[in-house]
């Protein structure tokens, strides 16, 4: 009998070498084992992402955030540190205020005659003493920005503190650790090699090598000492009295008349020839000039006043005016004339007709006055360091030359490598080179002076016209403290006092700038910090984005799985089963 083909296709074949059922089933609980696992790990960890095998991209991008992340705390703690620093000083700057304005408060009552400046003295004394003991005590981890020990506090490389402020990743992957630097220059109160606030400032340039001189109130001036300029005959004015018993009447042939010369050279002088005459102008008073200028027709000068508005009337363009003074003393003084060198006034050739004048209005002899063509500097050593300039005008006869100069040009000028000028010699080296002028001769005068004179032939003006010296001389760092705060001594120095009001004055502005530059590090610091945790914060979302389960859809198909795995286990058991069917046909 033949079985139709169709028939065969619906019988199942049972082999003893091969369970494809078990197989399928093993390879589906396998499947959902995997699966089980992934989750299991997911919901036990709470990431979806734990290791790179489960997505390079997130993996590698989640590790490095985290490490920064870290980074970035461990920065913030560094922060706290330093602001910690920051704040200590700051303290302690605000302490040393308080001392100052109590310190300033006695040397206003130690200006009072009557009080006992030694028992002020004594407490001036505890209050250095204090100021020093803040100073020491500003101390935060060993670290101490009020009281230092840099060998030279005024290199930038040597007097720099500076505190952790940030971490970055720059965009081609490169890390790196910021630093706040601060200047130590602009906070240490003592520092043990000087330049401390409370300590004299050693880049004070003292006179300057004599360019300028110690004021009594401590200050320096802006100017040489005896370089003002030359006197003239403005300061020796011609003067007569007005004759206070009678007016002084002028009648129809009346006359006052005199030559005034005004600016002739002075044949003493050194100058080359030509040498001028001067200008004279001749003056004549009559009635009809009093009358015009004093609004009568009686020709009666009555007092001083109106003797000098007829003389100024009548020496209009001489280069002289009149005045008076209350005690009816009338003055002709020199004006000078512009286009001439002489600074001189002569008076000659005085009448008087039909009129009676005071022995006082008479010929005088011409006045020259004194001629100012050179300049002594008391010379004195001294030292020009890193970052100061010095700058002045020098002026010859009224017209300025600006000249300035820095520790490079010391030590180019004079082949020295310290800055410092250290001899007469050297001083007027420096000046002579600086200058670059034949018409002025500069040279030194033994050991602690310096000669500085103009060539006459070039310079020939004289008496007020004339005049050497140097002025607005400054120094840009200044004002600085010339003064040290703990040698302040009122009763060794009674006399200055005002100096030390003034120097205390100084050093609290110095304080003042150093407790702001702190407050501005802390805003600065405080800024950072909270950014630091703003940014942490959205670091550690991101990646959590990227890593994290999500727990509830986790949760869920763990459960779904679980299912999986016991439906997958039953199948595997009832396709095991299916071999025991065939044994049962050999028992």
């Amino acid at each position: 009998m033949t079985i139709p083909p169709f028939i065969f296709s619906g019988i199942a074949m049972t082999s003893i070498l091969h369970n494809s059922a078990a197989s399928a089933a093993l390879q589906t609980l396998r499947a959902v084992n995997s699966n089980l696992s992934d989750t299991q790990s997911q919901v036990s960890s709470g990431l979806k992402v734990s290791k790179a095998s489960d997505n390079v991209a997130y993996w590698s991008i989640s590790t490095t955030m985290k490490s920064d992340s870290k980074a970035i705390s461990a920065a913030d703690d560094a922060m706290n540190v330093g602001a910690s620093k920051v704040a200590t000083a700051y303290a302690g700057l605000e302490s040393t205020l308080d001392i100052l304005g109590e310190f300033k408060s006695k040397l206003v009552t130690a200006k009072e005659s009557s009080v006992d400046k030694a028992k002020v003295q004594q407490e001036l004394d505890q209050l250095k003493q204090q100021a020093r003991a803040i100073a020491t005590s500003a101390s935060f981890n060993g670290e101490n920005w009020l009281s230092t020990d840099v060998d030279d506090i005024y290199d930038g490389r040597q007097n720099e503190a500076s505190v952790v402020s940030s971490f970055t990743r720059d965009q081609s992957g490169g890390v790196a650790v910021h630093s706040l630097n601060v200047d130590l220059l602009g906070l240490s109160l003592f520092n043990t090699t000087g330049g401390g606030l409370l300590q004299a400032d050693p880049r004070d340039l003292d006179t300057m090598g004599g360019l300028r001189f110690d004021r009594l109130d401590g200050a320096r001036s802006t100017y040489t000492a005896g370089s003002n300029t030359g006197t003239g005959p403005a300061a020796f004015q011609f003067a007569f009295q007005f004759p206070d018993d009678e007016p002084l009447t002028f009648t129809d042939d009346s006359e006052l008349a005199f030559d005034i010369t005004i600016d002739a050279d002075n044949p003493a002088d050194p100058i080359s020839a030509p040498y001028s005459d001067g200008q004279t102008t001749s003056i004549v008073i009559d009635k009809n000039m009093v009358d015009t200028v004093l609004g009568r027709d009686d020709g009666v000068i009555s007092s001083a006043a109106q003797y000098a508005s007829v003389l100024n009337y009548a020496l209009q363009g001489s280069g002289a005016v009149a005045t008076y003074s209350s005690s009816s003393a009338v003055y002709i003084t020199h004006t000078g004339i512009a286009s001439l060198d002489g600074s001189s006034m002569e008076i000659s050739g005085v009448t008087a007709t039909d009129l009676t004048i005071n022995d006082a209005m008479a010929d005088r002899a011409v006045s020259y006055g004194s001629r100012q063509s050179s300049l002594t500097l008391d010379y004195k050593h001294f030292t020009v360091m890193d970052d100061v300039v010095a700058s002045m005008d020098f002026t010859v006869d009224h017209e300025a030359t600006h000249l300035s100069f820095t520790r490079e040009d010391v030590n180019r000028i004079l082949n020295v490598d310290n800055g410092t000028v250290s001899t007469s010699d050297e001083m007027a080296t420096l000046l002579t080179t600086l200058l670059d002028r034949s018409d002025i001769t500069i040279a030194a005068n033994g050991d602690d002076a310096v000669e500085i004179t103009t060539d006459p032939t070039v310079h020939r003006k004289s008496g007020e016209k004339s005049g050497i010296g140097f002025y607005n001389v400054g120094v840009n760092i200044e004002p600085v403290p010339t003064l040290d705060f703990m040698s302040v001594d009122i009763v060794s120095n009674p006399g200055k006092i005002d100096s030390y009001l003034n120097y205390i004055q100084v050093v609290s502005d110095r304080v003042t700038d150093a407790a702001a530059t702190l407050g501005t590090v802390q805003n600065r610091m405080d800024m950072q910090s909270n950014f630091a945790k703003s940014l942490m914060t959205s670091m550690d979302q991101g990646v959590s984005t990227l890593v994290d389960a999500d727990m509830e859809e986790s949760s869920a198909r763990l459960s779904a799985l679980q299912t999986q795995q016991q439906l997958a286990v039953q199948s595997l058991q009832i396709a095991n089963s299916a071999p025991q069917g065939l044994l049962s046909l050999f028992n």
